[in-house]
Parts: C-alpha cells; sequence; structure tokens
C-alpha cells in the first residue's frame, strides 16, 4: 500500500509528548519514581493526508492546560518542513499511583503544567 500503519501515529504522538517532557525537564522515568503513572485514558487522531514510508515528519506537541484531573497533549503531524498537515489528534492521561489509582495530579507537575503549556 506504500503508507504507513494507523497505529503508528499514536506511536508518534507518543514521541512527541516524551520529548516534550524531556523539553520540560522532566522524564517519564521521574515521574514513575515519584510514585505518578500517565495512563492514556482516551487517544483521537484525525488522519488528513497519508504518510508514505519513508517520509520524515515533524511532530509538534503542545499541553493543554484545561485539564484539571490530569493532563492532555494536543499533536499535529506535519511533512518534512512543516507544509502540509497529515494528522492532528490528542492524547488525555489519567494520573494514578502505583497500585493504579486515580489520584489528584501532585504539585510539581501542576506547576509544570501552568507555567510551559499554552491553552489550545
Amino acid at each position: 500500500m506504500g503508507s504507513a500503519y494507523n497505529a503508528n501515529y499514536f506511536r508518534w504522538f507518543e514521541i512527541g509528548r516524551t520529548e516534550l517532557l524531556r523539553s520540560l525537564g522532566l522524564t517519564y522515568k521521574a515521574i514513575e519514581t515519584k510514585g505518578l503513572f500517565l495512563p492514556v485514558s482516551e487517544a483521537f487522531c484525525k488522519y488528513i493526508a497519508p504518510v508514505i514510508y519513508d517520509d520524515i515528519l515533524q511532530i509538534e506537541t503542545a499541553l493543554d492546560t484545561r485539564i484539571k484531573g490530569g493532563m492532555k497533549f494536543d499533536y499535529t503531524i506535519f511533512s518534512e518542513g512543516g507544509e502540509k498537515i497529515l494528522a492532528k489528534g490528542y492524547t488525555k492521561h489519567a494520573c494514578v499511583d502505583h497500585n493504579g489509582r486515580v489520584v489528584r495530579p501532585p504539585e510539581f507537575l501542576v506547576k509544570l503544567i501552568t507555567s510551559h503549556a499554552t491553552p489550545s
């Protein structure tokens, strides 16, 4: 078929999310060391144009600060150079402890979100 498998878009979202957190000075490993986990509770992708195998992509990721009980990341996948939007989507994440119980986002995470994010 020549185009990328649809589930790969969610892998690219994960890469964008991981790199955004890293750019803010926080890694998933550091979050989990504090006993907090961020499982995906909802995911959406609008496929606008196909990604062809071997295309080079640009992923834009933003934190949505309007979410109170967890985190929401918005994504736009562009073709190389950013001239064409290929997909848009989001993921929502619950905050859970090591037992899988939903918890309020801890203060360090709230501060990170409010100081570095721009509302969508």
